[in-house]
């Protein structure tokens, strides 16, 4: 597939073919959702949580003698049915809602997001992406120059660069990742995806092993 390449200026310096493989998978939706499934359920921090009758502080001792006081029986203070105790059913921290799936259909998925943005115009391919000085200003001037100006946009590069990831990170639109991190969660929550052509082949060798 051919897409065109731009400068930091937003000059558009030419066309470069990506990979087939990586960009030219055909959009299996079920596919899709079910990995971003998966990925939610896993990303889930369980924050709620109750303590049962064995968690709750204190009921050690028998409240009162089995027989003769005329009352019901109880056996602890901190039974569910008394003030203070444990709670019946409740939420607890033992949940699980991780899901696995297969680490080839994740790359599938990841393909078809690739391939999907690539079709739809959605991805911006640079020659590279330099920034001298961390600066919020350098990053948003190269920004206001490229289509996805005033849209949100995922920056995939290809190491950790200190500069491009600080000076993008106050931009309340913009999010950077590596290219070895990449995930359909990430790719769907973004309209563009600007990428830097060093990267194109960290994807590669990461995901076509």
């Amino acid at each position: 597939m051919l897409v065109k390449m731009y400068n930091q200026k937003g000059e558009n310096i030419g066309q470069t073919r990506l990979p087939s493989g990586i960009f030219g998978v055909k959009m299996n939706s079920d596919l899709v959702h079910q990995v971003a499934v998966s990925q939610m359920a896993n990303r889930r921090r369980i924050i709620a949580h109750t303590k049962g009758r064995a968690e709750v502080r204190g009921g050690g001792k028998k409240p009162w003698r089995q027989k003769g006081t005329g009352r019901a029986r109880h056996g602890s203070i901190r039974s569910p049915i008394w003030r203070g105790g444990g709670v019946t059913f409740g939420p607890t921290k033992e949940r699980v809602f991780k899901k696995t799936i297969p680490t080839k259909m994740k790359r599938k998925a990841l393909f078809i997001v690739l391939s999907a943005k690539a079709k739809n115009n959605l991805l911006i391919l640079l020659d590279k992406l330099n920034i001298e000085k961390a600066k919020t200003k350098a990053m948003a001037e190269i920004l206001k120059k490229l289509p996805c100006k005033d849209n949100k946009a995922l920056i995939v590069l290809s190491k950790m660069e200190k500069n491009t990831i600080l000076s993008a990170r106050n931009l309340p639109k913009l999010k950077t990742i590596q290219a070895k991190d990449l995930n359909i969660l990430d790719l769907l929550s973004f309209k563009y995806l600007l990428i830097p052509k060093d990267s194109i082949k960290v994807i590669e060798e990461t995901f076509l092993k």
